[in-house]
């Protein structure tokens, strides 16, 4: 079976809404265990490919939370960022973010560092809501994270994250689908 075109989006749009509801009906007790897990494993990661700067998510919709990885990355001495929407049709923004300063509401209200100090990140985490063997990734349908990884130079390993049961058997990759170097859930760390 391939997908083009309108039954494609349509297919994606569909997919997309079932996995969110499988994420969100989870437990929170389930999602915390199994967040200790991927957090494990993206320590793990770090520590093998260190990175002077790690591009993070804030956590929305039961995504992986990120919060606590955030604290060890800084006290390794590295630097995070996290991501703003600057052009709704255009990369996003890694602006350089420790804990404790201001952020704002950005688009979805999700916070957003309000000093707009622009860096680029070696490694970005990227929430998955779907994912296949082959890496790539099903994301919320903004195609923010693809276009990030094709303009940021030199491009950052690209880590996504989330929940084995997010594993799908394709996506039907098109050609503006970048698929992730990376992709850590509780249960295991795929490589492309």
């Amino acid at each position: 079976m391939e997908l083009q075109g309108a039954e494609l989006k349509a297919w994606r749009r569909s997919e997309r809404q079932r996995l969110l509801a499988l994420r969100i009906a989870a437990p929170p007790v389930e999602r915390r265990l199994r967040g200790a897990e991927i957090e494990a494993k993206l320590r793990t990661l770090l520590l093998e490919r260190p990175v002077r700067i790690l591009g993070v998510y804030w956590p929305f919709q039961a995504e992986f939370d990120p919060r606590a990885l955030i604290e060890w990355v800084i006290t390794q001495g590295l630097a995070v960022a996290l991501p703003a929407v600057v052009d709704k049709k255009g990369p996003l923004e890694y602006r350089a973010w420790r804990p404790g300063e201001a952020l704002a509401d950005g688009v979805w209200n999700i916070p957003i560092p309000e000093a707009r100090n622009v860096v680029v990140p070696q490694a970005v985490l990227a929430p998955l809501v779907g994912f296949d063997r082959q890496c790539y990734r099903l994301g919320y349908g903004g195609g923010y994270f693809d276009r990030t990884l094709a303009a940021l130079s030199p491009r950052p390993l690209a880590i996504g994250v989330g929940f084995e049961m997010s594993l799908i058997e394709t996506i039907f990759p098109q050609s503006f689908d970048i698929p992730m170097d990376v992709i850590v859930t509780e249960a295991r760390i795929r490589r492309r």
